[in-house]
């Protein structure tokens, strides 16, 4: 079966979908976007993923494609159209099509809404709990509105590459004072020596996840201290446990960074705990 997009207001094949030479998202990443996961028939979080891409939308004043009714309709068709129950859908909207000027269009030019959806599965996922992962330490050399999340990523390609070509499956990345902000596509938490979770204060500096957010939901049920504060490399390197967070893997252990293996060098603990107990605290959209 083909898969199906989303394109400005109809459903085409993948083969056949396309945007304008044009649009503001392809000549100047003048977009932002949002990815959710699909787990067992629901979307994870929708409610918090749409919060934050009415801030994004607002703080590079682009305006609202749609209502958010209309819009979640859309999402749910197009993960229906792909059969999609355990996966993720993608959610882009630039600023629409018009000649190329760095100054804003016409206030009558109409945003690009672009929705994808691709089934994952599960396993590819559970043998990384398993096994943990490795990642590599970079020098942050973004911009400084990396909390917005638009597609303005390309320091993030290059970060991740380079951790690939180090051996290890993701960046981490590293501010000019040697404190870490976060990962290449994920947020980074340390369990530290006293057993309190330990992540970058969500400011302008990184990314506020949504899935960071739901964990700390999820720490409080499960009786677990978080402190929101900005730790050092040699902190992370001497930390209990180590794991990054995202939207399509959760939470997931880092038991090397730099070729220095993470205390026994097996996953941690505190970090299954809090998978096992996500969902439970997530909220669930159906499908």
């Amino acid at each position: 079966m083909p898969r199906i997009a989303y394109v400005n207001g109809r459903y085409v094949r993948h083969a056949d979908a396309a945007v304008h030479i044009l649009d503001r998202g392809f000549v100047f990443a003048d977009a932002v976007y949002e990815v959710c996961q699909i787990q067992q028939g629901f979307i994870v979080d929708l409610g918090r993923h749409l919060d934050r891409l009415d801030r994004s939308l607002a703080e590079i004043r682009i305006r609202q494609p749609m209502p958010r009714a209309a819009l979640t309709g859309i999402l749910r068709q197009v993960l229906r159209r792909n059969l999609v129950t355990n996966g993720m859908v993608y959610l882009q909207v630039t600023r629409g099509v018009a000649k190329r000027d760095h100054v804003f269009p016409a206030p009558e030019v109409r945003p690009t809404l672009v929705v994808t959806a691709k089934s994952l599965d599960p396993a590819v996922n559970a043998a990384k709990y398993a096994s943990g992962i490795k990642a590599a330490t970079v020098a942050d050399n973004r911009w400084g509105r990396v909390d917005i999340k638009t597609v303005g990523l390309l320091p993030n390609v290059l970060a991740r590459q380079q951790a690939k070509e180090a051996g290890a499956q993701e960046a981490i990345f590293v501010d000019a004072e040697g404190h870490v902000t976060e990962g290449g596509a994920t947020n980074l938490w340390i369990v530290n020596r006293a057993g309190t979770l330990v992540t970058r204060p969500a400011d302008h500096g990184i990314l506020k996840g949504i899935t960071r957010t739901t964990l700390m939901d999820v720490a409080e049920k499960l009786g677990l201290a978080v402190e929101e504060r900005r730790f050092s490399v040699a902190e992370m390197l001497d930390a209990r446990e180590v794991f990054v967070t995202g939207a399509t893997t959760i939470c997931l252990p880092v038991v090397s960074i730099d070729g220095r293996t993470i205390a026994n060098g097996h996953p941690g603990m505190t970090a299954q705990k809090i998978r096992e107990a996500f969902f439970a605290v997530a909220e669930k959209t159906a499908i």
